[in-house]
């Protein structure tokens, strides 16, 4: 059996920084000692659920004037159009169920509108 060397220790690689140590405030400044360039950026909203946003516009999208005036259908009569149940429309209306695409393309094809 051939003899091992158990005080030579080869490092084959370095692991660098990880991501969290790379963010750090510390990480930032060695390298700006450095002289390397850093690019720091904040993003909008983030770590917050702000996903569906209110408008300036929405209240006034909401608002029916003569001007601005969308036609409505009932829920029977669309559900009738794209062969559902009328509680599937109102669950999508009021945001409890998940939208798939196959709902959204007999909709679509219904009112004659891209969503």
């Amino acid at each position: 059996m051939a003899e091992s060397h158990w005080d030579m220790v080869t490092v084959l690689c370095k692991k660098g920084p990880t991501a969290a140590q790379a963010k750090s405030k510390q990480a930032i400044l060695a390298a700006q000692r450095r002289g390397e360039d850093v690019e720091t950026s904040k993003k909008w909203a983030a770590g917050q659920n702000k996903q569906h946003s209110i408008t300036k516009n929405t209240p006034k999208l909401d608002r029916e004037t003569e001007e601005l005036h969308h036609d409505q259908v009932t829920l029977e009569d669309l559900a009738t159009k794209i062969n559902e149940k009328p509680q599937v429309i109102a669950d999508y209306e009021s945001e409890r169920a998940i939208p798939n695409n196959q709902f959204l393309g007999k909709i679509e094809r219904a009112i004659g509108l891209k969503l």
